[in-house]
Formats: C-alpha cells, structure tokens, sequence
C-alpha cells in the first residue's frame, strides 16, 4: 500500500455520504487521498422524497451537494462502469469526456440498490419510478397537470383517465408516495378545481402479497388499509399488474382492467448491477459477501455496506441486516472507523445494531410507527416520522431548512402548482424556432452497463 493510501468510495448515497464525512474528520490529507464517485453530484435522502413530492418540503433540502459537505475529498461525477479490485484499478466514466482508469488501495462498495423491474409488458414505456428527487418532482407535476386536465374538459373519458392513479407495490416507499400524493391531490381540488371533486378520483394500490408494510406487525399493516379504504384509496392485496397496453389500460392478476394515465412502480429493490461487473465476491441475491466488521469476504482492502451487502446481523443469528436507512446509516460510521483502525495498525471491530423500528407518513398529520416496540397511529406517527427523519437528514443546514419548509407551509396555503414546463423545457423555444422535434432532451450522465443508484436522475430545481 502507498504511503498515502487512496480510499474509493463507490456511490454517494447513504453509505458513501456518511463514511466520507467520517473519514474526513479523522483522517488529515496527509494520511489519505479519499475520492468519490457517484453519477449525481449529491446525496439523497429518499425517505423525504414522498414530503418533496407533496410540496411539503423544498425538492432542493432534501439532497446534500456532496462537494460542499466533502471539501477535503475528491468528487468525481460520473459512473463506474468496472472495476478490478486484484488489480485496484476502477473504470470510471465522467459526466463529459472520455473514461479513465483510476488506481487506488482501498476500496469502500456503497452503490446501494436500484429498481427490481419485472418483464411486464408495457411497464418500461408507462411506469413512473420512486427513488430519485428527479421521479418525486415529475411525480408532483404530473398528477397536478392531470387534475388540470380534468378540470379543463367536460369529456368523461378523458376525466376518467386522468384522474385515476395506479401505485404497484405496498412496503413503504409505495405507501408513503401513495398516501402524500393522494393527500395533496385531494387538497388541490378541494381548494382550486371547483369543476372536480374528491369523488372524481380513483387511487389504486396493487400489493402481490396478502398485508402490506411487512416491517411492522399485522394489526399495524391492517388498521393502515383500514385508514387508506376509508379515504377511498382502492387496496388490491394479492394482485399482481399483468399489462399496460399502448393506450394505458392497467390489467390486472385478478380480472379488472382500467385506464390509468399515472402508474408508479415501488415493488422493492434489488442490489446496483454495478457488482456484477466486479471481481467481488456475490451472494445468491448478487449482494456483496461480508463479514461482521464490513469487510468483504475473503478479500484485502475491501469494505462494503448499505444495500448493496450482505451484512451478518449479529442480534439475530442466521439473517442479514435489512436493506434500509437505519442500518446503512450506522454502518457507515462503524465502515469508516473501522477503516482508520486498520490504517492505525489495529483491529476492526464488529457491526453490530438492533433494529429500532419503523415510521412512515400517510400524509398531513397522519402517520403509522412501530418503535421499540412502541406501536403509534395517526398524528402522534406523523409527528414521530418527523422527528426522527430530521435528526437523521445529514448536515445542520439541511436540517434548519426542512423545518423552515415545515413551519412556513403551516403558516400558508399548500403549494399545489404543476410546473410542466419542467417536464418538457425544450417545447415552446422549439417551436418557436420552427424546430419540428419540440422534445429535446437534457444531456445525460453517460451510463454503464450497470448504472450507478442513481443514474440518470434529473436536477432538482
């Protein structure tokens, strides 16, 4: 190893945010060179993402720029498209120019996860995402401009379909999407479409298997449905999507098929395709084998966490840490000291977390969490949800922002406007010009066979 060891990190979400930070306040330059890599210049955090899409919170507080939190690391923007940790050698491919190879010594793999698509017909030309800030603000803006639609014709057909929204998968991610959107849609009409009422809509959750939210227990999971019924939200449990046909028709595992012009896909994740193209040792889920302390199995130099890894959970023997927030935050800082205990010649020691619980949104004061044990419902949930997620959002600034976003939208009227241009910047320049493609498209960052987390994620603005 040099006498100044190059630390990679892999991604900047969860894990690799938080072990730079780490490292930076432990480590002076003269001790290590850190870069990281990751194809968006900030981090994320996605449990505000259903807040962002609802107008809760400012799209642009809930993502940290990682050179203004990282100033004593490297950043690189762009995507790793290989690497070859025998070697120590990574492929990276830059936002512009050409790829180069970048040598190091140690590497630390937090890529995280991406979308588990299914081969459903019709899925990859309609289905909306729910990872990225660039989904949360298309999926504002979308619903909006559909009640705009709505509102604006007198055709049943057209309100019809406009006005009905699909959301495929029942853990978290889709409940909370679900239940903030619905909320700011009901709101929207009852406070700006006279032509429409709440009546008009039709919000669909499909859930392949028999309960939703599996991190909570039962009577939790069922007294949720039995608020999501009562504000009309159609609760389909062991149903799959089958098909989306061209004209947007949803059909269904259990017979029913209907026209739906927003259809969001949450059904899970799967480990970033990034290790694949790795000499890093996978398991049968194409997670990153790992040790108790972080490290990757069998292999020198090498740290994984968050997502993408197989994680021992020594407080129950036999399973791997679950594949959320909580876990990675946490281990990232266990990572990152880990890593300067190694580099100060001692032993590393041994993640080991109890998971404390859940939280989630179901929109304005309404809430569901199960913590420690502790099972709460309604505005107390919401409160906790909260709570917690502020005390986690990385750095002060962001954190004052939040609750600044927080405070003034209970002082003023909800912000329920469609900035459609957003979706589509290009279209009136374009025809102005007499340009007859008015559907230009922003350049994107290049992407690898396996793209990064958060790979092709539109700006926040």
């Amino acid at each position: 190893m040099a006498q100044r060891p190059v630390i990679l990190i892999v991604g900047g979400g969860y894990v690799g945010l938080y072990t730079a930070l780490r490292l930076q306040k432990r480590l002076t330059r003269k001790q290590a060179d850190i870069v990281v890599v990751d194809p968006q210049p900030h981090m994320t955090y996605q449990p505000f993402l259903p807040e962002a899409a609802a107008g809760s919170v400012e799209p642009r507080h809930v993502v940290v720029p990682l050179r203004r939190v990282l100033p004593r690391c490297r950043v690189i923007t762009g995507a790793v498209t290989g690497l070859n940790h025998a070697q120590r050698r990574a492929q990276i491919a830059p936002m512009e120019g050409d790829a180069f190879e970048l040598s190091y010594d140690i590497l630390v793999m937090a890529a995280g996860s991406v979308a588990r698509t299914l081969p459903i017909p019709g899925l990859a030309e309609h289905g909306i995402g729910f990872k990225t800030i660039g989904e949360a603000i298309y999926l504002r803006n979308h619903v909006l401009a559909r009640l705009d639609a709505a509102s604006s014709t007198d055709d049943p057909a057209v309100r019809q379909r406009a006005l009905t929204f699909t959301f495929i998968g029942g853990g978290y991610a889709g409940i909370e999407a679900l239940a903030e959107t619905e909320d700011m849609a009901r709101y929207a009409i009852e406070h700006y479409h006279p032509r429409l009422s709440s009546a008009d809509m039709r919000w669909v959750l499909v859930e392949a298997s028999g309960r939703i939210l599996p991190e909570v227990d039962a009577d939790l999971a069922a007294w949720t449905v039995r608020q999501l019924t009562k504000r009309g939200i159609d609760v389909r449990l062991n149903t799959r999507l089958e098909s989306i046909s061209e004209d947007g028709v949803v059909r269904l595992s259990d017979g029913d098929q209907f026209a739906s012009e927003t259809l969001v896909w949450t059904a899970g994740t799967k480990p970033n395709p990034l290790v694949a193209h790795t000499d890093l040792p996978l398991d049968d889920r194409g997670r990153v084998r790992c040790k108790p302390t972080l490290q990757v199995q069998d292999v020198a130099d090498a740290w994984a966490a968050g997502d993408l890894a197989a994680v021992p959970d020594l407080t129950k023997p036999g399973a791997t840490t679950a594949p959320n927030a909580q876990h990675a935050v946490r281990q990232a800082k266990r990572l990152a000291d880990n890593i300067v205990a190694t580099l100060n010649g001692c032993e590393p020691v041994a993640y080991r977390h109890r998971y404390v619980g859940s939280v989630a949104s179901l929109g304005l004061h309404k809430g569901v969490a199960q913590v420690y044990g502790l099972k709460l419902r309604g505005w107390p949930a919401w409160l906790m949800h909260r709570a917690y997620h502020v005390s986690r959002m990385p750095t002060l600034d962001r954190k004052v922002r939040i609750v600044a976003d927080w405070v003034l939208s209970s002082l003023f009227r909800r912000e329920v406007i469609a900035l459609g241009q957003v979706q589509d910047p290009w279209r009136d320049f374009v025809a102005a010009a007499g340009g007859g493609d008015s559907h230009r498209r922003l350049p994107r960052v290049p992407g690898p066979p396996a793209t990064g987390s958060r790979q092709g994620e539109a700006a926040a603005s």
